[in-house]
């Protein structure tokens, strides 16, 4: 019965577990529910069904039911209608006044080939970024690694209003980077996949572990590195005891080569690029794109030119589910990125030889080649058109009009693939700001 359990979906597999227990009866009459880590391994690895890192990951039926989980110590966790993620704020300055980095001359280092969450925090500290962003002198890395939280309570939001109260006993937390200075400890999250909110538990149970055992003021900071541009932001929590009292300090963004981008440079690709498809679904050999993120298209594109993966590693690697992954896919295969092939007995996504050309350019040369790619489709060369003329972005409206016009996917999916329209516009107009 084990084995047969372990195939179920994540989804598959707390939809039993909520009918076996009664956890939705359960929530609704105490405010949560509790579970051991045994009660999930009977259906499936307690490591696959209760950490998600973004929302986008949480599996149908919890947000279905506005579900969410956090482990309360080492073998069991809580569930309840908790308010657990924080949205991180959409990346709005202009990548041409970024503050520009200049790396020291190390052979090991190349810029385009920062993978792992690992080395791009070596490589935060080593340029200087953090020391800028903190205003601090140096910071010295002291601690990292999986360990106990302690024991503490907190408060968290729930969907019903009510404040929820919650007992940790020395669940486990896992720090990418700890550093000290003269003023302050320094817990530090670290990603290199770009996600549209995260987990507040990532800074919360680290901050309650170090608040009890330390006495200078810890700064937390969050770290995205993706595309050669770093965004870090510092966050704190104005109650120690309260969970949902994080608040967003300060967020600066910071490139490690030439970011400068101007509208001569987009004028330039749109008079030489010419259109060779009009996206008509009755003729088009990929559907149309439904993938609204350019920055995450591009977080796929660095992490399989290194490794080669199932849509099913994409998923897990980008906090999808397998439906998004194939969205995601679909969105590359457009812009000539991906391809599938049988490796080992299995389909995996890999980079065609176009996909592996952009990943090696230079980050101003790889955003052009991109634009190039986009306008190649009819319907992104009209709006980027109308948007020199009028300096504007289209509005969906004017979006789906045109979508309908092209008759570029069915009518049920036009609302919701317009939108990444209007986004993969919206990335080409930051580049450089019009």
């Amino acid at each position: 019965m084990s084995l047969i359990k372990n195939n179920l979906s994540a989804n598959e597999a707390w939809q039993e577990l909520l009918q076996k227990y009664n956890i939705l009866c359960e929530i609704d009459r105490n405010g949560c529910f509790h579970i051991k880590a045994g009660q999930i391994k009977e259906y499936k690895e307690p490591r696959l069904m209760a950490k998600w890192d973004s929302s986008d990951a949480l599996p149908e039926v919890f947000r279905k039911n506005k579900i969410n989980i956090l482990p309360d110590s080492r073998s069991s966790y809580v569930l309840g209608d908790f308010i657990l993620y924080q949205k991180l704020p959409e990346l709005e300055e202009p990548i041409t006044r970024m503050t520009q980095i200049e790396l020291p001359e190390f052979e090991s280092i190349q810029v385009n080939e920062i993978s792992s969450e690992a080395n791009a925090i070596h490589v935060l500290v080593l340029s200087g970024i953090l020391n800028d962003f903190l205003g601090t002198g140096e910071n010295v890395a002291t601690f990292n690694g999986r360990m106990g939280t302690g024991v503490f309570d907190f408060t968290v939001d729930t969907f019903r209003g009510k404040k929820q109260y919650i007992h940790v006993d020395n669940a486990q937390c896992e720090i990418d980077g700890g550093f000290e200075n003269k003023e302050s400890v320094v817990i530090m999250e670290a990603k290199n996949v770009v996600h549209e909110d995260f987990h507040v538990r990532q800074l919360y149970y680290p901050y309650r572990l170090w608040r009890q055992k330390v006495r200078k003021p810890i700064r937390l900071v969050f770290s995205i590195y993706s595309n050669m541009i770093y965004r870090l932001f510092e966050y704190e929590f104005t109650v120690l005891e309260d969970y949902s009292s994080i608040k967003l300090v300060r967020t600066k963004n910071y490139s490690l080569q030439d970011t400068k981008i101007t509208m001569d440079d987009l004028k330039n690709i749109r008079y030489h690029v010419k259109v060779k498809t009009d996206d008509n679904m009755e003729n088009a050999d990929v559907p149309f794109i439904q993938a609204n993120s350019m920055e995450r298209v591009i977080s796929m594109l660095e992490h399989i030119y290194e490794n080669p993966m199932t849509s099913q590693q994409v998923a897990e690697l980008m906090d999808f589910d397998l439906r998004q992954s194939d969205y995601y896919y679909n969105a590359g295969k457009y812009l000539g990125l991906f391809n599938k092939q049988k490796e080992d007995r299995q389909r995996v996504i890999t980079l065609t030889d176009l996909g592996v050309e952009i990943v090696r350019l230079s980050y101003k040369k790889r955003q052009l080649k991109l634009v190039e790619l986009i306008l190649q489709h009819q319907i992104f060369m009209e709006f980027f058109d109308t948007m020199l003329l009028t300096e504007e972005l289209p509005d969906k409206k004017m979006i789906e009009k045109e979508m309908r016009r092209l008759h570029v996917c069915n009518e049920s999916q036009i609302v919701r693939r317009a939108s990444s329209v209007y986004r993969w516009l919206k990335w080409i107009v930051q580049l450089t700001r019009l």
